[in-house]
């Protein structure tokens, strides 16, 4: 197998200059023409690839049994979430005003990063408008150049979107970048090998496309042999995995370690938006004062805040959700197989269904939509295979009538 690919460290030069006389501008002829004419050419060239988005407003209450979202415990519409997001608008206002660095920060907002990394059992927790934008600045801010010889960041190939595009601008900023073969630890070994500076290991614990679990325990052992610091994507994690839906570093004996940081999503299990970067102080600290997307961000609204407060709360009281989803999710899987259709092992609350091509998988989705189950379609770019599937999102509120429907659904409308 090839060896991981380490980029390079110097960030590109600009490909123009950043003020130009007013001779050079007026001696500059502008191509005529519309310079977005080249959009139809790209639209069509998806078109053919079958890779056609577009945005479809839902109902409130439309009456599809929703596999497709992320509402892991169903606590989007629980009491308590609900009240929890009107009484914090009532009292804070509808948005944080500005960045938490300004006047956008408020004693909720604490009060949740309390809790957060209580739950966790980390030393601090720091609140974001969105787990993109947390992930951003966890890899950002930790794999900035610091006058020494630049930091290596070691990526699992197949994860998030967010933490590929951080690493990108980690290596805009002078790191260097190796990937390694996805969920293969001892490819990330080779690749720390090469660290000439401090290094950083980055995965997602539970991978959001298939849903498989990566071992999250081997790859901190790597990271220790090499002095390496271990940044998790807990996002499908929080409220699913480990014991009570205490996260994937809890499940795998990495409780308030002092050398990982984990991000979260507040959008999927608690219900809610934004998102969250945990682990030891110092590293909370760091993000506080350098992170971008901290820095110049609005703070989240304080009713998500509230809300996800209140979540967690549930969460807490009631830690059978976290199991309930596991084992739907396991149903789900097991249902399919034994209808004939291929399905992944969850490991947590997602079902991966292959389908033939992105096409198929299209088609395969709008037919379960009229008969009343709404999945999720994922084609590539967003799948970093390239093969299309259908993906299901367990729930922890199905019961039995609802798993017996989905099966049905999903079986009686596949491709051919």
């Amino acid at each position: 197998m090839p060896s991981p690919a380490v980029t390079g460290t110097a960030p590109p030069r600009r490909p123009w200059t950043l003020r130009a006389s007013a001779r050079t501008r007026s001696a500059r002829a502008l191509p005529a023409g519309d310079p977005f004419a080249w959009l139809d050419g790209a639209a069509r060239a998806r078109a053919e690839a079958g890779l056609t988005r577009r945005t479809v407003p839902r109902e409130a209450d439309d009456g599809l049994l929703d596999l497709a979202g992320n509402d892991y415990l169903g606590l989007l519409r629980h009491p308590d979430v609900v009240a929890a997001a009107a009484g914090a608008a009532r009292v804070w206002g509808a948005g944080a005003g500005g960045s938490r660095l300004v006047t956008g920060d408020t004693g909720l907002h604490h009060e949740l990063e309390r809790e957060l990394a209580d739950f966790y059992g980390v030393e601090a927790a720091l609140v974001f408008s969105s787990g993109y934008a947390a992930n951003l600045a966890m890899v950002t801010a930790l794999a900035a150049p610091d006058g020494g010889a630049p930091p290596l960041v070691v990526c699992d190939r197949h994860n998030h979107a967010s933490l590929i595009d951080a690493t990108r601008l980690a290596r805009a900023s002078g790191a260097r970048v190796a990937l390694f073969d996805h969920a293969e630890p001892g490819r990330a070994a080779e690749a720390l090998a090469t660290a000439e500076g401090r290094s950083l290991v980055l995965s997602d614990t539970v991978f959001s496309v298939d849903g498989d679990l990566t071992d999250t325990a081997a790859l901190s052992r790597v990271a220790r042999a090499h002095g390496a610091a271990l940044l998790l994507d807990d996002a499908h994690g929080l409220g699913v995995v480990g014991p009570g839906g205490r996260g994937t570093a809890t499940a795998a004996g990495l409780r308030g370690a002092d050398d990982v940081a984990v991000s979260v999503t507040l959008s999927k299990a608690l219900g809610s938006q934004g998102g969250a970067v945990l682990g030891p102080r110092g590293v909370i600290r760091h993000l506080v004062e350098t992170a971008r997307t901290f820095v110049f961000d609005t703070g989240l609204a304080p009713a998500p805040v509230g809300a996800a407060l209140a979540a967690l709360r549930v969460l807490r009281a009631e830690p059978g959700r976290a199991g309930a989803v596991r084992e739907r999710a396991r149903r789900l899987a097991e249902g399919l197989r034994e209808r004939g259709l291929s399905a992944s092992a969850p490991d947590a609350a997602v079902v991966s269904v292959p389908a033939p091509s992105p096409e198929a998988a299209l088609r395969w989705r709008e037919a379960c939509l009229a008969s009343g189950v709404r999945v999720g379609c994922f084609r590539p770019p967003s799948v970093p295979d390239g093969r299309s599937r259908l993906r299901l999102t367990a729930r922890a509120t199905l019961d039995g009538g609802d798993i017996d429907r989905v099966l049905e659904v999903i079986a009686t409308n596949r491709p051919g």
